[in-house]
């Protein structure tokens, strides 16, 4: 670890001794058209919040946590070896917390191939995030607009995937105004022992996992480059954008139960819809407006329900929800996830300032109540998405199981400062 360490500080530092001659991209022709180019990117945190029921580090009670961290960690080398051969890779990690900092891993995250036919048609395959059913299933967590991303549609994350990427094949393309990916991924063999009367993933032979989304571009075209160059949260008014998008993604057997001690399998199941709108609104000034609207049909069989809390240090927890700052993220049932940001006029200011807000209401089987999650934030843009301070504050609810209903009881806050920061 220490010697992987040494050697990512050593890329970074020769990355950041070009970056200030703007040498990160390196043309293999006169024309451009082909070349070699990298980035190095890093999200840090500084976080307070209050913590779930029952809440331990170390086996001491942990009712409130301060804690400093590295959430994401990346470094990218793309090429474009031919006009029509194109290679992609990022490597990094995320999290590198109190937690896991003495064991954090820098691994592969993209690596992959792909042939462009055509504008309209082009086929890879590796390790990628290439994936189906709506927009932030690829997404760019560059240009983010919330804090972090809504991890409510990463429905298999660190399960049968790693960190949201797989191995597969997958073909794309744009046809006039439309926009489409279709994907075959092989998951990774992964589950645990059934139990009695809970659905979890199954420790069965990976079945193949399909999806597709298709978007059609109103006004301007998004780049469909890498899995992450169409996915932006925020354009913050460089781009007009309009796009409806639709998708699905299945997986046969991919989750199952023990009932009366004889193992049911369940189909995977799931189809979105969603709009997305971004546009500069005064040109002169600079302002903008970004939104989103999806709804999403997830089915991982009956009452299935996981918590997910982002960057989570702790252990222990009394409540539903277990410790930390985890909540039910991700379920059967339906989720509808809402967001909208404003950039402020710049001015003579050497930044501009974007609030924003985001909420996720989801209708999971398992809940007797609705899951509703409110997140509230403020960009603070020195150089867009490569230099920029973000605040945000999220208010979650904790479960308990009250007369065998769960239900919620009582609501925590999370407030998270971000700085990010990138060499290109």
């Amino acid at each position: 670890m220490k010697t992987t360490k040494l050697i990512f500080t050593l890329i970074f530092l020769y990355t950041a001794s070009y970056a200030q001659s703007n040498k990160l991209k390196l043309n293999l022709d006169e024309t451009g058209k082909t070349y070699i180019k990298a980035s190095v990117r890093m999200q840090l945190w500084a976080r307070y919040f209050d913590s779930n029921p029952g809440t331990t580090i170390n086996n001491e009670a942990a009712n409130k946590v301060f804690d400093i961290s590295i959430r994401r960690l990346r470094m990218g080398i793309s090429a474009q070896l031919t006009p029509k051969l194109y290679v992609y890779s990022l490597f990094g990690g995320n999290n590198m917390n109190s937690k896991t900092e003495k064991y954090f891993q820098f691994e592969v995250l993209d690596l992959y191939a792909e042939y462009e036919f055509t504008k309209e048609f082009a086929l890879g395959f590796g390790e990628s995030g290439w994936e189906g059913l709506n927009r932030w299933n690829v997404r760019s967590s560059k240009s983010l607009m919330a804090v972090d991303a809504p991890l409510y549609s990463l429905l298999t994350v660190n399960k049968n995937d790693d960190i949201a990427r797989g191995l597969g094949i997958w073909a794309k393309g744009q046809i006039h105004k439309f926009d489409y990916i279709l994907s075959l991924k092989d998951p990774i063999q992964y589950g645990v022992t059934p139990t009695e009367g809970k659905v979890d993933f199954a420790t069965n032979k990976p079945r193949k996992r399909i999806s597709g989304y298709v978007k059609y571009e109103f006004l301007d075209n998004e780049s469909n480059k890498s899995p992450y160059s169409g996915g932006a949260g925020t354009y913050i008014g460089t781009k007009n954008i309009l796009n409806l998008g639709a998708g699905f993604m299945n997986q046969p057997k991919m989750t199952s139960q023990l009932i009366n001690g004889i193992e049911k399998y369940y189909d995977f199941k799931n189809w979105a819809v969603d709009v997305f709108y971004d546009a500069p609104l005064d040109i002169e000034k600079g302002t903008a407006i970004t939104t989103y609207l999806g709804y999403n049909h997830n089915d991982f069989g009956p009452n299935y329900v996981r918590n997910v809390g982002a960057n989570d240090i702790t252990s222990g927890g009394t409540s539903f929800n277990g410790s930390g700052n985890d909540f039910p993220m991700i379920g059967t049932g339906n989720t509808t996830f809402f967001q909208l940001g404003y950039l402020l006029a710049k001015g003579k200011k050497s930044f501009q300032l974007q609030p924003n807000i985001a909420v996720q209401y989801s209708d999971f089987d398992a809940l007797e109540d609705a899951m509703v999650v409110y997140d509230l934030g403020i960009n603070c843009f020195f150089n867009g998405h490569s230099n920029k301070l973000s605040l945000g504050y999220q208010n979650r609810p904790v479960y308990q199981n009250i007369n065998n209903l769960l239900k919620v009881d009582e609501r925590k806050g999370m407030l998270v400062l971000q700085y990010q920061i990138e060499i290109n």
